[in-house]
């Protein structure tokens, strides 16, 4: 099942039930009104969301046409934003860059730390930063969106509170990081709002792509037209998303709407390229010892898509542009 926000005066969206081939949408008010309310009452509404997923498949009943640029994030605004760092080649390359070693437990407890979540940009926003000189960066992530989960769930009880799946670009910027976390107190000016596919799909739509908590597919990144990385998603994900929900809900409770991301995918196989600037910027220190790729300007355009074993979009894409704030 796809599902999507369509954009109205309201800031959080009306639910809207898409077709496979992301082509149709149809409102579903008499069920859901939002997305956050259908997922306050999964175990009620999703199979009427099914049925009417099935019938827009086979071409019943009254839709509207699919427009990315109607549609906002699917959560525009959510209870809570926590991203993790699964794949270690990533911060594995950083250290290293760095000349640092990686810390033992980050090879059994996953880094998360915990993002703004009161304005999520839909896939065709546009970045607004107000300075190249922050250096502007792009991060292909997987996230999953849950439903409730208990106080210290079980990585094995984790699994079945994943009701959808997502792209997102963790949109950073590189040049305020280095003195946030030295301060020692985390992110904060240096991770703007994210954006996030057209869609969220439920698990069970990705087929054999989805097994053991991870999205087993290429995800795929342009910069200005050109191809600059195509990452397997569930190669080398060193926590997969049960482990991070289990991470996550260690010391709390989890509510309905929590969205939690992969952190950046990246693949030991350099030849796949990379999925944020930083990390093609690191590899050239280590091979070089001099950083070659600059960051985002003004007028730049990412895009992010996963394509399924037919070539068809899965998520819709996320095409961005960067842009002075207005």
């Amino acid at each position: 099942m796809k599902l999507a926000t369509l954009k109205t005066g309201d800031r959080d969206g009306i639910l809207v039930v898409v077709n496979r081939e992301l082509t149709k949408a149809k409102l579903v008010p008499h069920i859901a009104l939002t997305l956050q309310a259908a997922l306050d009452n999964w175990n009620e509404v999703e199979p009427e969301l099914q049925k009417t997923y099935q019938l827009i498949n086979e071409g019943s009943g009254d839709c509207i046409p699919f427009d990315p640029y109607r549609i906002v994030a699917p959560l525009p605004r959510a209870y809570q934003w926590l991203d993790g760092s699964a794949y270690l080649s990533h911060v594995e390359r950083a250290r290293k860059a760095r000349g640092a070693e990686v810390p033992e437990n980050l090879y059994h407890d996953p880094l998360m730390y915990q993002g703004a979540s009161d304005n999520m940009l839909g896939a065709c926003d546009p970045i607004e930063v107000a300075s190249e000189d922050w250096g502007i960066d792009f991060e292909a992530e997987v996230g999953v969106i849950t439903d409730d989960v208990p106080y210290g769930v079980s990585v094995n009880a984790a699994a079945v509170h994943i009701k959808l799946v997502v792209l997102i670009n963790d949109v950073s910027l590189r040049n305020l990081i280095p003195e946030e976390l030295a301060k020692g107190f985390g992110f904060l000016h240096g991770k703007p709002a994210s954006a996030f596919s057209p869609v969220a799909v439920t698990p069970d739509e990705l087929g054999e792509a989805w097994k053991y908590s991870k999205l087993h597919l290429p995800l795929s990144v342009h910069w200005n037209g050109k191809p600059f990385g195509n990452a397997n998603a569930g190669a080398d994900m060193q926590f997969d998303f049960a482990r991070l929900i289990h991470h996550a809900a260690k010391t709390r409770k989890l509510a309905a709407g929590t969205i939690i991301g992969s952190g950046t995918v990246s693949n030991y196989d350099a030849s796949v390229c990379y999925s944020c600037i930083v990390e093609k910027r690191v590899v050239e220190i280590i091979e070089t010892g001099t950083p070659v790729t600059e960051y985002l300007r003004y007028g730049d355009k990412i895009k992010i898509e996963m394509l399924d074993g037919q070539g068809y979009s899965i998520f819709g894409a996320i095409e961005q542009e960067v842009r002075p704030c207005p």
